[in-house]
């Protein structure tokens, strides 16, 4: 199964996002990027590629005991950027605010990633960055005025209590866009 492990933030957080979003979205008359949908935004802290079915069980087992150790953070998505760089760019995104938060995330992308590890999951190995992805385009374009554009968004602060474990089924949602599908939460504390 293709999956990942994702902070999914609280709805008045996306709505937040999404008016952000909304007249850059309109200002993007070429429709050179593909917007990502209100309800697919998220943080993801780990991407498997493949989990085995079977293996599922073994890694909510295991995800669970490492979310009963860790505690609830504090978070706020603004500044922003561009993969692989702002001058030839295929993603745009919103980061997370917090030397703190970050450091804390990119702890628990490596647990994680090393739990899909041992349950046997390919797992994307790239370098973590803490982020939303806004947009993807098909081709790599100049996005320096957009990345500014975005870089001023700052969320309100909201409290981070669970991580889920998400499946992607590629093309089934509308405009054969992914669906997700979430497979368990693990409460966190």
């Amino acid at each position: 199964m293709r999956a990942f492990f994702a902070v999914l933030p609280p709805a008045e957080v996306l709505q937040d996002l999404a008016a952000y979003l909304e007249p850059r979205r309109e200002a993007d008359t070429e429709r050179v990027w593909r917007w990502t949908r209100t309800q697919h935004l998220h943080l993801t802290l780990a991407f498997l590629a493949d989990l085995p079915d079977w293996r599922e069980e073994e890694l909510i087992a295991s995800g669970d005991e490492w979310a009963a150790r860790q505690q609830p953070v504090r978070m706020s998505w603004g500044g922003a950027g561009a993969f692989p760089d702002p001058g030839a760019a295929k993603v745009m995104w919103v980061g997370v605010t917090g030397e703190e938060t970050r450091r804390e995330l990119a702890a628990w992308s490596r647990a994680l990633r090393d739990q899909a590890n041992h349950a046997g999951a390919d797992v994307d190995g790239q370098r973590f960055t803490p982020h939303v992805t806004v947009a993807r385009s098909a081709r790599r374009v100049s996005a320096g005025r957009w990345v500014q554009a975005l870089d001023a968004y700052e969320s309100v602060e909201f409290v981070v209590d669970e991580v889920a474990l998400v499946q992607s089924h590629l093309g089934e949602g509308p405009g054969r866009s992914p669906r997700y599908e979430v497979r368990h939460t693990f409460s966190l504390g």
